[in-house]
């Protein structure tokens, strides 16, 4: 039974790895071992990726056009995906999902069933897009490849591998995941203890 809300360890500031061996040693890796992650390890890696960093929930780890940050971050593990509250810095039961289901919706990209954890990029559109129209979407895609960096550079950092997934349905996974009218599903990063 999945637990309804996860409080996540209070982020660290200061880790073993410095900033430029993370990213001298980032890898793209798709050969993970099915061990689970602690939930300092995934508490870390969503704080990295949309995680407040000042006194206001406008000040986050990634830069956001305008400061609208329109991601929403959801951590999938075997049979649940939860939903990251940057506020709160928690994980709140979002939909039971099969891992299996969401490597078919990636075009049958079978690793993805094998990772012990899924970070799953969405966003609301219309948070940016009501301000900036068309370019709005060219500021979303800015925004995921901020966010989804610092995941990468935080999981290298924590000793494990990931691998940023775009070849997928947005509307099949959109529908597995329930998301909101107006949301739409971007990317997927599989994380994991490299083999």
């Amino acid at each position: 039974m999945s637990k309804t809300k996860i409080e996540l360890p209070a982020p660290q500031l200061k880790g073993e790895r410095s900033l430029e061996e993370a990213i001298a040693q980032r890898r793209s890796e798709r050969r993970l071992r099915n061990e689970p992650l602690s939930w300092v390890q995934i508490g870390q890696m969503a704080w990295a990726a949309q995680g407040i960093t000042g006194s206001d929930s406008r000040w986050r780890t990634a830069p956001s056009a305008g400061a609208l940050h329109p991601l929403e971050l959801y951590v999938l593990l075997r049979n649940s995906a939860y939903r990251y509250d940057p506020v709160a810095h928690e994980l709140r039961l979002h939909v039971s999902v099969d891992l299996s289901e969401v490597a078919e919706a990636a075009l049958n990209q079978e690793f993805i069933a094998q990772a012990p954890c899924v970070f799953a990029f969405g966003a609301d559109v219309r948070r940016t897009t009501h301000v900036y129209k068309k370019r709005g979407w060219n500021y979303i895609c800015m925004d995921l490849g901020h966010s989804a960096q610092n995941l990468l550079l935080q999981a290298t950092a924590l000793g494990l591998a990931g691998t940023p997934v775009g070849a997928l349905d947005e509307e099949a996974l959109g529908a597995l995941l329930r998301l909101p009218s107006g949301h739409v599903l971007l990317y997927l990063v599989p994380v994991g203890y490299p083999e």
